[in-house]
Parts: C-alpha cells; structure tokens; sequence
C-alpha cells in the first residue's frame, strides 16, 4: 500500500477545488489517500471523497483572529499534538501541502522535506517548490491564470484528465438555487441587482420553477440578504422561497445542491460544490473574482464576468472608479441589457464591462469559451496555457516568441542552478533550447 497525504487547510470551496489531485492519488495503484483538513469541513469530506482517511486539525476558528501569529501558533500545536503524532507515524510516500500559513509548515516538520511537495520546511526555513514560485511569479498576470484546482493537481506528475473531475451538468429536477453571497461581499451581488438576475431568470426559463420553490442557500450571515431579496422579488416569486440560509448541515447542503435545476451563485464554495456534483451553474464573476482562477470546474457552466479594464482588482483596496458606494464593475449586472441577452442570446444586448465565458477543458485543466463580449486575452492566455503545457511536459504547441517571451518572464537563474525536487533542471534548459532552436529555424 502507498499512502499519500494531501494538506488542505483553507476553506469550503478549496476543500472542494483539491478534488482532481485526490482523484489522482487514488487513482495510483494500491494507493491509500490521506486528507488532513480544518475539523469543522470534515463532515464534509467524508461525503466528498469516501474513500479517503480524514485527519482532522483545528485550523480556523475566530477566537484566533484575536491572537498574535506567535500566540495562535502555540494554541494551535497545542490543541493539535495528538493529530500531529498521529500523521507523523503513518509511512507516507508523498506529501502534498497545499496552503501557506504557519500551521501548514507546522504539518510539513513533520516529514522529511524530500517528500513535501508545495509548501516545505526544510532546514529550519519555509520554502517553496518550482512549481509554487512559478506561480507566484505568473500571478502577476491575473487575467491569463490557471485554474487553483489545476494548479494544485499539477504537483502530480499526471493528474486525471479534467473533463473527469466532474460529471457533465444536467439539471435535476428542483428548480433554482440561488446561493445568497461569498465570503468577500464585493464579490456578490446585493439584493436588489440579485432580485431582477432571479426575476428574469424564472419568467424566462419557465422550467425552473417546476420544482415549486425558489431556494436561497448561504450560512446564518445571509439570513438578512436572503430578507431583503424576497422584499425585492414579485409577489409570484416570493412565495416560491425556500430560505435555507442558515439551516442546512453539510449533508443537507449535499442533498438539496443535488436536485437542483441551476444555482445561481457568486465565487462560493457552494459553487464548486454543485460542479462536483453536476449541478449547471449561472456564476456571477466580478471585483477580485476571475472565472480563470476559480471558476465553477466541468462542463455545462456559464460564467458572467465582469471585464473592466481594472479586473480582477484586489479586495482590499478602494474601488477607483467606484459610482453610489458600488464597485464599478456591479453595473452591468443591473442593466436591462443582460436579461435581454439571456433571452435572445443575441450578443448585441449584453451589456458593455460584461463578457459570458462557458466552461471547457484541454490538456491541462479547466479553461473558459467567450459565447459573447470581449475577450481581449485569449490569444496571449492560449501562449500561457501553450508555455505551462511544455513545462509540465503535457503538451507541445508552435515556437512562437511569446513563448520564448514568457520563458524569459517566468524562468529564473535558480530554476536551473538550485536543486529542487518539484523540477528538472535538465528538462527546463531542454525546454528553452527548444524554444531557442525552433526560433531560429524559423528566421531562417
């Protein structure tokens, strides 16, 4: 038996990204996968993925936040020991750390460095694999972007195909869902811009209403939101609600996601939860939300992706161009344009700072279709997708000098003179050879 440990300490929608390397791991031969994770997304884990061992720490908690890193690191390893012995004792081949956060590299002292992969404490200091500092360096470059679930798989030499992650969406029966705002609020739409996307949505797919009720799905924090949307919707509407913030255990959740017929939803965890289950998904994408990155992982899902020239922003600073105490990127969202568009599917009625992406797949994970706005990226993303595929040795495209141009970008001196167990630094000069020489032939 060959035991690999995956380390996902981050939250809802990651526990839930982490699927295609768990796929990949189980799919080894006589392999037994580990998965060690916050306590309070266990429940949820063993619902997720059966067949893995589930080794719970705690990890989140808000009377930490009122802490020092020092103090919150005692408190952790404190209350963490006996997991911590429990995982050291067990005779892993491979370790994948996922997260950078001190409790991660806690978890990686545990192992020999040569078997981590991600995240590494190795000689008394924190360090990062090829891979990571790639990304890191590529993050720059937001609106090209690799999804996170790739990105993780890919710490796997070869990851199971992406069109295998998920099952196809097909609606289920139940109508719609309409999951009421993520973690950061500028990623979601408020209730009054949310009430006419759901009104519209329901007069023009009469199908979505035969499930006999509208469910509004979020944790207790929502109640108020899901309040003031039913206030904002059509009497005919509003008495279809099903307010199920708040109220729903992870089993619950599981089951009621299942049966619906499309969840309308911000980037949430409760997103990727009904792409795992093949659920379609209608994602609204805007402020630091990019469909790239995080987007809902199959086949069958749209995304409405906001596409001002300032996207994806950072969460944490002020919107420049913000107009009646809203982002400005929440505008075309509430423009009668975009109704129209769902209804006709004529591009001419989307509104400006909106394109629609549908979801796809190639060879190295989940990309993103424009059905209509602007897509003033693809041929550069297509290059960057083209680079990553022949560094991870999945794929080779045409010498370009783009790629030649992201080679120069991304690759540095360390990549080929620090030894590093993540990479080849035979295979990297190898690479750009290649690149070189193919370049040169074509100037000739």
């Amino acid at each position: 038996m060959t035991a690999y440990l995956v380390i996902q300490l981050a939250r809802f929608g990651d526990l839930v990204q982490t699927k295609r390397l768990v796929l990949s791991l189980c799919a080894e031969p006589d392999s037994e996968v580990h998965l060690c994770l916050d306590e309070s997304l266990a429940p949820l884990a063993r619902l997720l993925y059966p067949s893995v061992q589930v080794h719970p720490v705690v990890a989140h908690g808000t009377a930490l936040a009122r802490l020092s890193a020092g103090e919150q690191a005692r408190l952790l390893l404190e209350k963490n020991v006996p997991a911590f012995r429990e995982l050291a004792a067990i005779p892993f081949t491979r370790v994948y750390n996922l997260n950078f956060s001190p409790l991660n590299y806690r978890l990686a002292a545990l192992f020999e460095p040569s078997l981590v992969r991600g995240h590494v404490w190795q000689s008394g200091q924190e360090t990062v694999g090829q891979w990571s500092r790639l990304a890191m360096r590529w993050s720059s470059m937001r609106r090209l972007g690799l999804n996170i679930a790739d990105f993780w798989a890919w710490h796997h030499p070869s990851p199971v195909p992406a069109a295998e992650v998920n099952p196809p969406a097909q609606g289920r029966g139940k109508g719609l869902g309409v999951v009421m705002a993520g973690r950061e609020s500028r990623r979601s739409l408020p209730p009054k811009v949310l009430a006419g996307l759901v009104t519209g949505l329901l007069d023009l797919r009469p199908e979505l209403q035969k499930g006999g009720c509208l469910t509004l799905l979020g944790s207790a924090a929502e109640v108020h939101a899901a309040r003031q949307l039913v206030r904002e919707l059509p009497t005919r509407h509003a008495r279809l609600v099903r307010n199920l913030c708040g109220a729903t255990d992870w089993s619950g959740l599981v089951e009621t996601v299942g049966e619906l017929d499309l969840v309308l939803t911000p980037d949430t965890g409760t997103m990727h939860l009904a792409a795992h289950l093949g659920v379609p998904v209608l994602a609204t994408f805007l402020s630091s939300a990019w469909c790239f990155e995080t987007g809902p992982y199959g086949l069958g899902h749209l995304a409405l992706q906001a596409n001002l020239e300032c996207a994806p922003c950072l969460e944490s600073q002020a919107c420049p161009s913000q107009a009646g105490g809203q982002v400005a990127c929440l505008s075309p969202f509430a423009a009668p344009g975009l109704l129209r568009y769902l209804s006709t599917q004529e591009t001419s009625h989307l509104p400006p700072g909106l394109t629609v992406f549908a979801s796809d797949t190639d060879g190295l994970g989940l990309t993103f279709t424009a059905l209509a706005g602007p897509d003033t990226q693809a041929d550069l993303r297509e290059h960057f997708r083209t680079f990553l595929s022949e560094h991870l040795g999945a794929g080779q495209g045409e010498p370009s000098a783009v790629l030649h141009e992201l080679a120069e970008r991304l690759y540095t001196e360390r990549d080929w003179l620090v030894p590093d167990l993540e990479s080849s630094a035979s295979r990297l000069n190898g690479f750009s050879s290649e690149i070189d020489d193919n370049l040169s032939i074509a100037a000739c």
